[in-house]
């Protein structure tokens, strides 16, 4: 059992899949930035800015309210990946892991995306942020999970043994890695 599972990936990779089919699996609690309600932006703020951090703060609060209410397998995903750098720090002392989603295949990538319901339909955007992700060292806690020619189900079931046997560390050193390792809707970088 862990106190919280966090999916972090690019769009069309599968974590909401997997999200859901851990929630199912855990029985725990499942929050993702697209459940923030609806609010207003405050005029003379920047609105991605401002939007970003309130869904994830919302998102944070959310999970930690669950936990204080003897919740566990807290499952966290949707974030912007620059949010997957925060991790580290405001789930320091929590017995957390976090999936790291990647597919080394753009053309399984682009098919998920085609099959998808709503969401990122960007190739291009897609295949940058796929790369940067793809790069990026692991960070405390953090598990790479390579879906390359898996279904749902085989990434699932990985999935469930990377969580219940990692042994996450609890104390450590961080120091947060600089922000051109992430992408980042709001910011970008440089990927449009």
């Amino acid at each position: 059992m862990k106190d919280f599972i966090f999916i972090i990936g690019t769009s069309g990779v599968g974590k909401t899949t997997l999200g859901k089919g851990l929630f199912t699996h855990y029985n725990g609690a499942y929050v993702e930035q697209s459940m923030v309600p609806e609010f207003g932006i405050p005029e003379n703020v920047d609105e991605g800015l401002f939007e970003e951090q309130v869904c994830w703060e919302c998102c944070v609060a959310q999970m930690m309210k669950f936990h204080e209410m003897g919740i566990r397998n807290i499952i966290g995903n949707d974030f912007d990946d620059l949010r997957t750098a925060d991790i580290p720090d405001v789930f320091k002392g929590y017995d957390y892991i976090t999936i790291k989603l990647i597919c080394k295949d753009p053309s399984q990538l682009y098919k998920q995306m085609e099959n998808r319901e709503n969401g990122l339909t960007d190739y291009e955007l897609q295949r940058k942020c796929s790369e940067k992700v793809n790069k990026r060292p692991l960070l405390i806690n953090e598990v790479e999970l390579d879906v390359t020619g898996k279904t749902s189900q085989q990434v699932l079931e990985e999935a469930v043994k990377i969580i219940d046997n990692t042994e996450p560390l609890r104390e450590y050193a961080y120091q947060k890695p600089g922000k051109d390792l992430f992408y980042s809707w709001v910011f970008s970088n440089g990927l449009r």
